[in-house]
């Protein structure tokens, strides 16, 4: 199995509900990891193009750069948990992956330490 990541980082403020409280708003620089898997090589060699991969996480996560998250599609009517944010970014990329990976993983880091992550397994 073969396994490729590439990161991004982005400023955004959010404010979250916890136990029926909206938390104080803040921002964070978030860290996004997407990491792609699958089990063979293509004829040059590699599982996936970096450059694609980058293209899709910077088209992601570009609404987000210096937003506020709360009112931001699909965090104006979902919770902007760090949850949330990794949910969307992996099924906003997952259409356009190639054909032959078999999963995909988004990791998000909104401080040192607190890191939430969606992973996808991919059909062939």
């Amino acid at each position: 199995m073969y396994c490729l990541q590439t990161q991004r980082t982005f400023t955004a403020t959010h404010a979250i509900v916890m136990r029926g409280v909206l938390e104080t708003p803040h921002s964070h620089d978030w860290r996004v990891r997407l990491t792609v898997t699958g089990p063979t090589l293509d004829n040059d060699g590699l599982l996936c193009d970096f450059h694609l991969l980058e293209g899709l996480l910077d088209a992601a996560i570009s609404p987000f750069r210096g937003a506020d998250l709360n009112g931001t599609p699909p965090f104006d009517t979902l919770n902007p948990t760090a949850e949330h944010v990794a949910m969307h970014i992996a099924t906003t990329i997952r259409p356009d992956l190639p054909s032959g990976l078999t999963g995909l993983q988004i990791s998000v880091t909104e401080a040192t330490g607190c890191e939430a992550t969606c992973t996808m397994e991919l059909t062939q």
